[in-house]
């Protein structure tokens, strides 16, 4: 295979994996998007966490609702719990690494938040811990997972959301959860402040 096909293949699996979610998954997201939306309204604030390059999509989204996603608009808060190494650090050190979320959530949690996780991959205890967590603190979870993120989905809730994007390798479903972080935005700004003029 030539480096232009393999460009191209690339190309195609990453466009067939947003078709499908937008097939698949449109309706689940304006359900994300009203839920999280809702908690912000009532005072509450958006936990969000996950690892490698999960944990750089919840920063990324954190910080798009902490200062703007294409509109000026006030702040709403979010936190990525992977974003302070040094409490990362501290709690892997005292406790343990599974423990690096669950200590921040116990800690910053309230039943008006909503712990938000991102996952592209399977045993991930740290990510567990996190949502049993947030169920200590009375707290909602959603989950945007990829078809191999079982081990996390399978402790969820009945009232909880589970956003599965269709695609098996780690990257590409990353590649689709920025899509939907982006519509979540767009669809979180448009709930709370209206459509812009």
């Amino acid at each position: 295979m030539t480096p232009e096909q393999r460009i191209q293949a690339h190309f195609q699996q990453s466009i067939l994996g947003l078709s499908t979610s937008l097939d698949t998954q449109a309706e689940l997201i304006r359900l994300v998007a009203e839920r999280i939306a809702e908690s912000l309204l009532q005072g509450g604030k958006i936990l969000v966490c996950g690892n490698g390059g999960s944990a750089a999509l919840a920063s990324y989204f954190s910080a798009l609702l902490l200062n703007r996603f294409e509109r000026e608009r006030p702040a709403l808060p979010a936190i990525a719990l992977s974003a302070d190494s040094v409490a990362m650090t501290a709690i892997a050190t005292d406790l343990q690494y599974r423990s690096i979320y669950a200590q921040q959530i116990r800690a910053l949690g309230q039943h008006t938040d909503i712990l938000l996780v991102l996952t592209s991959g399977r045993n991930s205890a740290n990510l567990r811990e996190a949502v049993s967590a947030a169920y200590d603190r009375e707290m909602p979870v959603i989950v945007i997972s990829c078809e191999d993120s079982g081990n996390v989905t399978e402790m969820l809730q009945s009232d909880d959301l589970e956003l599965r994007v269709p695609a098996p390798a780690g990257y590409r479903s990353q590649e689709i959860q920025l899509t939907v972080l982006h519509c979540l935005c767009d669809l979180i700004d448009v709930q709370i402040f209206g459509e812009e003029i």
